[in-house]
């Protein structure tokens, strides 16, 4: 039901209202989707009031499309996205070289990686932690999050 120009168009009206999209998820059921938006504004962190703006805003949105790709029953969720905020676009990647994520990587498992660099559009370097860097492809990146902590290792 996520599709990439379900996300393009939840990010196009996160733009416009001065937040970038830093997550979107549906669950639910198909009668029911649960919509659950994180939102960020960097520099400065998100306030409550931010989330109680951006979720009428977008409401009112899906409200509009009568039938629209979620239908009249969702429920909408909007949040900041915490300490340990997902990393799952190219643009975050990018964003966050330098730091430290906690990433389930296809064949590997979760691990502890430092981001190094982010060479492609589809690719990024990491290095795990007491291991060598190497390039993996986004697509084999399962779930990725920052890790909470700023320890320099």
């Amino acid at each position: 039901m996520l599709t990439e120009s379900l996300v393009e168009a939840f990010r196009t009206r996160l733009d416009a209202l001065g937040f970038d999209l830093a997550d979107l998820r549906i669950g639910g059921t198909p009668n029911r989707p649960l919509v659950q938006v994180r939102i960020d504004c960097p520099p400065r962190n998100v306030t409550v009031e931010d989330c109680s703006r951006v979720s009428r805003a977008l409401e009112q949105w899906l409200d509009a499309d009568v039938g629209g790709p979620l239908g009249n029953r969702y429920v909408l969720e909007v949040s900041s996205p915490g300490i340990e905020r997902p990393v799952r676009w190219h643009r975050h990647w990018a964003r966050f070289v330098g730091r430290d994520v906690n990433v389930k990587l296809a064949g590997m498992g979760r691990v502890r990686a430092r981001i190094v660099a982010v060479p492609t559009e589809e690719t990024v370097v990491l290095q795990p932690q007491g291991g060598a860097e190497r390039e993996y492809r986004l697509s084999d990146v399962k779930d990725a999050r920052l890790a909470g902590d700023t320890e320099d290792r």
